[in-house]
């Protein structure tokens, strides 16, 4: 080997991280022939047959030989360059984050990027802009959700989620609720072609009713099967009547019912509990009916069954639903819990709290 080039050896820590730049999508695009001349050289390649392999000057490749031999993996990195002092610094970017947690200019509800410019003052809006999306910072994109401030919510959601995981041997597990004041809406829907060429559905913004009606709902956890009834109202007479459906398909079982604390699912003095002592009732903690798997349920029969459909009566709309309900459960599959322990999340007050 001429002397003019060095020797390279890899040890096994620095083949795994040339391999993981090399795999990486975020690595640029001139580091990758950085990467391949060293691999080359460990397998004892000379400085000419790598060059003619990669389509490079012998020059380049002894540098880049040399850089790594004497600084290893940082040898392959472009080495500072000469210019103007740097005119953004972390200080910067410090000033710009700490801007989000003071009030915006009076008037304005929240911040943007042109505002947080002006605030801090020697700063561009491009800059601002590229220091948030580094952050992963929305500020345009809001979330709303209830908070749960029940002060038995480890205790509620640890009974809920040990039903989901180690179920008392024999029994069926339910998930009851309703959803109320489904409408029948009636309204104009088709295909549309957009002035650009793209063809999708649409429906009409104008629409009649017909009426609305409370779907029942009781979901099978270890089987994913649904059993609904529909009712006019939703109150505790018709919570009862559900229930008594559900007693009947399972006679003689023991039934574990998981609901939320609405006031018709647990009154004071539960004569109809005392009447079926083989009925069990687990309610999620307040503000926390997503632990109920048949939220989810009632998501996928909006999605799929209501969601821009159009009827004519209530009689449709229940058709329509009883339909899915049909199709859905010959090929129900149930809902993978996987989350042994659940914690309440709290609004944090300033965007430095979730630095700290």
């Amino acid at each position: 080997m001429p002397r003019n080039a060095l020797k390279v050896d890899l040890s096994e820590t620095e083949q795994q991280e040339l391999e993981r730049w090399r795999r990486a999508g975020k690595t640029e695009s001139r580091m990758l022939p950085r990467i391949q001349v060293v691999e080359l050289a460990a397998q004892g390649l000379s400085s000419r047959q790598i060059a003619a392999r990669l389509g490079l000057r012998r020059p380049t490749v002894l540098k880049w030989r040399r850089r790594f031999g004497e600084q290893r993996l940082e040898g392959l990195r472009d080495a500072p360059r000469s210019g103007p002092p740097r005119r953004y610094t972390a200080e910067t970017e410090r000033r710009i984050l700490a801007q989000l947690d003071q009030s915006p200019p009076a008037g304005r509800a929240r911040w943007n990027g042109r505002l947080l410019a002006q605030a801090v003052g020697d700063v561009s809006p491009y800059r601002v802009w590229a220091v948030l999306r580094q952050h992963g910072i929305e500020l345009e994109r809001r979330h709303s959700w209830c908070v749960s401030t029940d002060p038995e919510f480890a205790r509620k959601a640890a009974d809920v989620v040990g039903l989901y995981l180690d179920p008392p041997v024999g029994a069926v597990v339910l998930s009851v609720d309703e959803k109320p004041a489904i409408q029948a809406l009636e309204r104009a829907q088709g295909w549309l072609r957009l002035p650009n060429g793209r063809s999708l559905q649409g429906f009409n913004h104008e629409h009649k009713r017909h009426g609305t009606t409370t779907l029942f709902a009781a979901l099978e956890v270890f089987t994913g099967t649904v059993t609904t009834a529909h009712y006019p109202r939703r109150r505790r007479r018709e919570f009862l009547d559900f229930l008594n459906q559900i007693v009947t398909a399972y006679p003689g079982r023991e039934l574990h019912v998981i609901v939320d604390n609405l006031s018709t699912h647990k009154p004071k003095h539960d004569r109809w509990q005392a009447k079926h002592p083989n009925a069990h009732f687990h309610y999620t903690p307040t503000h926390a009916s997503w632990l109920n798997q048949v939220e989810c349920w009632f998501s996928i029969l909006s999605r799929q069954a209501l969601r821009g459909a159009s009827f004519t009566s209530v009689v449709q709309l229940r058709q329509a639903i009883d339909g899915f309900v049909l199709n859905y459960n010959q090929t129900a599959a149930p809902f993978e819990w996987t989350k042994r322990f659940v914690q309440p999340s709290r609004l944090k007050h300033r965007y430095a709290d979730l630095r700290n």
